[in-house]
């Protein structure tokens, strides 16, 4: 009986160990783009889509809600995969059905050769 408790609450403790993302913020997909892919997120009704123009350095891209209401404070992440963060951007509220433009300089960036992007929303960094 005994050995029955253990097993349990060793299961039941890697379940929420398993559960936990230690390699990013809540929210983060971690999926990795090549420097040529459109990246795309959608998190909480908000789709993110962004790509990267070289001949700039640039990160371009969408925020669009795809709600019928206002989604508050609205801001964009780009991970490197140098280790650097790109952002956030400033604070936008997004109206039901509203897009906006994105841009995340990546000027001062060099040995990445590929990106991950992730949608923040609301009053804390999430």
């Amino acid at each position: 009986m005994r050995s029955f408790k253990v097993l349990a609450v060793l299961t039941l403790m890697i379940g929420i160990l398993a559960g936990c993302d230690s390699m990013g913020e809540q929210g983060e997909s971690g999926t990795q783009f090549a420097l040529t892919d459109t990246a795309t997120e959608i998190r909480s009704g908000v789709e993110l889509v962004m790509n990267y123009d070289g001949s700039r350095k640039v990160f371009t891209g969408t925020v669009t809600n795809t709600t019928n209401s206002t989604v508050t404070r609205v801001r964009v992440e780009i991970h490197l995969s140098n280790g650097v963060e790109l952002g956030p951007t400033p604070n936008v509220d997004l109206a039901a059905g509203e897009t906006k433009s994105v841009e995340l300089d990546a000027t001062n960036q060099s040995n990445f050769n590929t990106y991950s992007v992730h949608v923040e929303i609301g009053s804390s960094r999430s």
